[in-house]
């Protein structure tokens, strides 16, 4: 029997779940031995997810009741704690390492009584800290988030961890969880008070998600030409709802659409008196059923908090529905769970924004396809989550739409369960394909970090001024300027002679069949240069690229040109060929090696390739392609996907360093 060698919080867990099943410890234990595979190894912890799951179907049927009462989050951090300390031998290890660190933060207190970078996070909840009490990692939430996603979905629960831990060194405190399940149950109430839009019946299935611009809220206004309208604005999970508002009343409600597969877009925009835009906190709805755009401003005296907010909820309903027209869903069971999951992604990042109100979260963090759409591998993780709902059960009282319901949400606004099932049948249980889910999601993770790396490199550049930009531009292509000014004059003509010879030697080389010989040694000759330029240890010397100036070059008048509108856009333009032409720079002298290895692994076998394999079938096929991809056929078989693919493994690679110096 290896239950001897369980940690306190494990034995303690166990012995509580067993209570809640109603059963004794030993029988607990002996009905996981029957099922336990030795093979399988890890008997502590296997037996507390056992434990957990089998209990947590007990919890969650209550679940309003026992948040209220602080039960619920007290039962789930202590197995979130039996989790990541299953056995005594890792309780020690991991309570000993806490200890050290503790020592060390007096230590650093005591060198550095005045710290500048104080966590706000602490004001918001009581007690200010909590060191005597053990603290959670994310392995052990994000177990949990597989269990019950109540606390964070399975997609996105290591983003809402890191979000909620940020401030507190990345581990989870006992009052922040249960201040965070306290203000989940809050705004659920809240939202259900929430009057319905005037003249608008909501559907079975539509739950309302924000409202603002009543007494109580921030005003919200609509703009219609030159005149404003202040008024309620409603979101749910199906659409927008703006009521205008009078003296003593609302107006009925428009509805703008978010479910419809149709075209329409939602942007933020720019307002201000007369239509100068003046005030940047507006956002414009575009369809193609409305004549023109429907632009509603979200005053605040500073910032653009508020618009972002609700840009962020409203993209977030017109991703959930892209994914299920996208997906082809069509499961009412299995599309009310995936609502739930949006509705319940929705009410987890209101309460993170009631418990950090000095410091408001990012929404993307809390919310699935939002964040998704922008995280590298998004589509991937979004298509296994497509299958994974394929293996939903209904019926599972862990489910997003079993722990709605049990939050008090309207029950007819949950699809009826076709049978009921047994408590023999009620088990917490993982969908079949989450290991691929994961696979997904981590891939996605490590990506993120690695095009966040490559990124930081590139912001130097992105706060320069438009003359040094200009300088920065022009040092870089001064080499290529004389090749590129006489290939567009070949190009457009401007030497008829020129351009004639250039076509009929174009023509002997392909009629010869030298085309493929003459690239193939053009690739090797590169890379022969870039492994050269790995073997002389360049990347390790050449730190930056040094781009001379001339001292005499006045930069009054680009200063004053610089202030104008109009150049920002060529500035930005400015920028990005810079860090593009930069990433090239870092990728010919191994600067990045992994895409350096990539590069020449693609142009090698580009080379060889074409040194074997006669040209012509090559130039054949690469003609029809250029024709076919612009016919309309070729359109319709169009996919983004590889588009993307390049765009993420384009954004992974770091620019080197510019410096600009005078020439002297």
């Amino acid at each position: 029997m290896e239950k001897k060698h369980l940690s306190t919080f494990a034995e303690d867990v166990i012995g509580r779940c067993a209570r809640m099943l109603d059963t004794s410890f030993d029988s607990l234990v002996d009905e996981f031995e029957r099922e336990w595979e030795p093979e399988s190894g890890h008997y502590s912890r296997k037996l507390v997810e056992f434990c957990s799951s089998k209990a947590l179907t007990v919890a969650c049927g209550a679940i309003g009741e026992t948040i209220s009462n602080g039960s619920f989050s007290r039962v789930t951090f202590d197995m979130m704690l039996a989790w990541e300390m299953p056995t005594s031998a890792e309780q020690e290890s991991i309570m000993e390492c806490a200890a050290k660190e503790k020592e060390e933060k007096k230590v650093l207190a005591t060198d550095n009584p005045i710290q500048d970078e104080v966590p706000l996070f602490y004001s918001d909840i009581l007690p200010l800290l909590v060191d005597q009490e053990p603290t959670v990692g994310e392995d052990a939430f994000f177990w949990l988030a597989k269990l019950v996603p109540l606390a964070a979905d399975t997609v996105n629960g290591r983003f809402t961890f890191e979000t909620l831990t940020a401030p507190i060194a990345n581990r989870l405190h006992f009052p922040c969880y249960d201040k965070f399940f306290k203000e989940i149950q809050g705004c659920v109430k809240h939202l259900q008070k929430q009057a319905i839009p005037k003249g608008v019946v909501l559907g079975d299935d539509e739950f309302i998600l924000h409202v603002e611009g009543t007494l109580s809220s921030q005003r919200v206004i609509r703009h219609i030409g030159g005149t404003s309208w202040p008024g309620r604005l409603t979101l749910t999970n199906y659409a927008v709802y703006f009521e205008a508002s009078s003296v003593l009343y609302y107006e009925d409600a428009i509805k703008l659409d978010l479910s419809k597969d149709i075209k329409y877009s939602v942007k933020p925009v720019a307002t201000g008196p007369w239509g100068a835009p003046l005030f940047d906190k507006a956002v414009l709805y575009e369809s193609s059923e409305l004549q023109e755009g429907v632009v509603l401003e979200f005053p605040e005296i500073t910032s653009s908090t508020r618009r972002y907010h609700w840009l962020a909820l409203i993209q977030e309903i017109m991703l959930l529905h892209k994914f299920l027209q996208k997906f082809k869903v069509s499961s009412p069971l299995e599309v009310w769970e995936i609502h739930a999951r949006t509705i319940l992604g929705i009410i987890r990042l209101h309460a993170a924004r009631e418990m950090l109100r000095i410091s408001p979260p990012e929404p993307k963090s809390f919310l699935i396809f939002a964040l998704m759409d922008e995280l590298p591998k998004g589509d991937y993780v979004l298509r296994e989550l497509a299958e994974s709902l394929k293996n939903f059960t209904t019926g599972q009282p862990s489910s997003a739409s079993s722990i709605l319901r049990n939050l008090n949400v309207s029950l007819k606004s949950i699809p009826v369960m076709p049978k009921e099932i047994s408590r023999d049948q009620e088990f917490v249980q993982q969908p079949k394909n989450l290991s691929s889910l994961d696979n997904a999601l981590n891939q996605s993770r490590e990506e993120v970090k690695e095009i966040g790396i490559a990124k930081a490199t590139a912001e130097g550049l992105r706060e320069e001024g438009i003359g040094e930009s200009a300088q920065i531009f022009m040092g870089l292509l001064r080499p290529l300027g004389s090749i590129v000014t006489s290939i567009r004059k070949i190009l457009e003509w401007e030497q008829p002679f020129l351009t004639s010879v250039v076509i009929f030697t174009t023509l002997v080389i392909i009629y010869r069949e030298w085309i493929g010989t003459c690239i193939s040694a053009f690739l090797l000759w590169l890379v022969t240069n870039m492994l050269l330029a790995r073997w002389k240890r360049i990347p390790e010397r050449l730190k930056k690229v040094v781009i001379l100036k001339d001292t005499n070059q006045s930069t009054i008048i680009e200063n004053l040109i610089s202030a104008h509108h109009g150049l920002q856009t060529v500035h930005q333009v400015m920028q990005k060929t810079n860090i593009a032409l930069l990433k090239v720079w870092s990728i010919l002298v191994s600067k990045a090696p992994k895409h350096t290895n990539i590069v020449m692994m693609v142009m090698t076998f580009c080379a060889i390739t074409l040194a074997i394999i006669p040209f012509k079938f090559v130039l054949m096929g690469a003609t029809l392609y250029v024709f076919l991809s612009t016919s309309k056929l070729g359109k319709q078989m169009q996919s983004e996907e590889g588009d993307r693919r390049f765009r993420e493994w384009w954004d992974s690679i770091p620019v080197m360093s510019v410096e600009v110096v005078e020439n002297k």
